[in-house]
């Protein structure tokens, strides 16, 4: 596997050359809408790899740009869902613009306690962790319902654990979920053709292509809060 931005550099290369049938044209959709277009494809795989949620109480962990995609496409695809970090800003925004009516900060209570009053005791038959964290990743397993689904959409360079006697009494079902194929791409520009994906407010920084540099340092930094920033030219 060579991942573009992962493996090897990416788009900020001075040329970059791709085959031809990886490019996908879509004139329908704005510029904001074509950057984000990759982010929102490894949600929909994600959302994808679960199966059909309709109807299930998904709990996302992680609203960064990676699970406000998760919970959109989760959304979309009929799950009721719960988002939980650690950032009461990034839990007000998918509020107020992605319609998520149940938001837990991680720290402020038990999270437990309030997953089982969210879902009558039962915990979420669907967990999608978005975090990359390590804690996180296997804290989550004592979230889930029996019989539950946990989808590892976030990846960490380290092992993670849990109690097998725990996974086994919930015949826990575990899945990873890594990147996007064409038909999560197009899946997604033909939602953001009809709005069923909101982008705007998930860029929340801009600048020109020359001032990149002098921006770049600030912006991976946790006080800059980004959630997506736009180079435009």
């Amino acid at each position: 596997m060579n991942v573009l931005g992962v493996h090897s550099d990416g788009g900020m290369r001075e040329y970059l050359s791709v085959p031809a049938d990886h490019i996908f044209k879509n004139a329908k959709l704005t510029a904001d809408q074509l950057a984000i277009t990759e982010c929102f494809a490894i949600g929909a795989h994600a959302v994808r790899r679960a199966g059909n949620i309709a109807g299930q109480k998904v709990l996302v962990v992680g609203a960064g740009p990676i699970g406000m995609g998760i919970m959109q496409c989760a959304s979309i695809a009929g799950g009721l869902v719960i988002a939980l970090d650690i950032s009461a800003e990034r839990l007000a925004l998918v509020r107020e613009h992605f319609g998520i009516e149940h938001t837990l900060q991680a720290g402020s209570l038990d999270v437990k306690d309030q997953l089982a009053e969210l879902t009558d005791g039962n915990y979420p038959t669907v967990i999608f962790d978005a975090t990359g964290n390590r804690q996180s990743m296997m804290d989550n397993f004592l979230y889930l319902s029996h019989g539950g689904l946990y989808v590892l959409v976030g990846l960490v360079t380290a092992d993670i654990c849990f109690s097998d006697p725990e996974f086994h009494k919930r015949e826990t079902t575990l899945l990873s979920s890594r990147n996007a194929l064409r038909e999560d791409f197009l899946w997604v520009m033909e939602c953001m053709e009809h709005n069923s994906l909101i982008v705007g407010p998930m860029i929340t920084h801009r600048c020109k292509f020359p001032q990149i540099i002098e921006n770049f340092q600030h912006w991976i930094t946790p006080e800059a809060k980004v959630i997506k920033a736009m180079v435009e030219f």
